[in-house]
């Protein structure tokens, strides 16, 4: 019984249950959120599930609906095959997985946090607002062609990581750990004598 669990990668077990966890509630608590005005204009975005709100109408965006079904299966097909590699860490086509398996969650996260990062330097470049990637601040907006002058109004927002995100990084951290201590798990074939 001993050997049996001593042969599991505890790691990869942990990260590939967590991984399958973080997109069981991503679609439902985002990873990132930002409220403008009180509930005025909303934007909830994780990799399997963005939405936008507008004066409590939810819409999505066609093309990120897309976006958010591969990485949905992605992440599932991810969080599987290191469940399956966890526990059978010496079979032949254990390796295929975990080399699968191991870079999806961390891929997911980086891309996510780039993607925000882009998209709000594009806001702020177009159209000089100044978004907050984490905490809030009071921006002002202009409304061009309303009267002689443009009129300006300030505009509060907040925005902020959710705890799907954290457990995100929780997750892509227990995937490397998995593959780090991969060697440790398996047991080498002896030589022939």
């Amino acid at each position: 019984m001993n050997a049996l669990f001593s042969k599991i990668n505890w790691f990869g077990l942990a990260g590939g249950i967590i991984t399958i966890v973080v997109v069981a509630v991503s679609l439902l608590v985002p990873w990132w959120q930002l409220t403008v005005g009180d509930d005025l204009l909303k934007a909830n975005a994780s990799p399997v599930n963005t939405n936008f709100g507008f004066l409590d109408i939810n819409f999505t965006v066609p093309l990120i609906w897309a976006f958010n079904v591969v990485a949905l299966l992605t992440l599932i097909a991810s969080g599987v095959s290191m469940l399956i590699y966890s526990v059978l860490p010496n079979k032949s086509y254990s390796k295929q997985l975990l080399s699968f398996g191991y870079k999806k969650p961390l891929f997911t996260v980086l891309f996510f946090i780039i993607g925000l990062v882009v998209i709000i330097l594009i806001l702020q470049a177009v159209l000089s607002i100044s978004v907050p990637l984490m905490g809030s601040t009071t921006s002002p907006l202009s409304i061009p062609f309303v009267s002689p002058s443009d009129v300006s109004i300030s505009v509060f927002m907040s925005a902020g990581f959710l705890w799907p995100f954290w457990l995100a990084v929780v997750a892509a951290g227990l995937c490397i750990a998995a593959r780090l201590y991969h060697r440790r798990v398996v047991v080498a074939p002896k030589p022939p004598q």
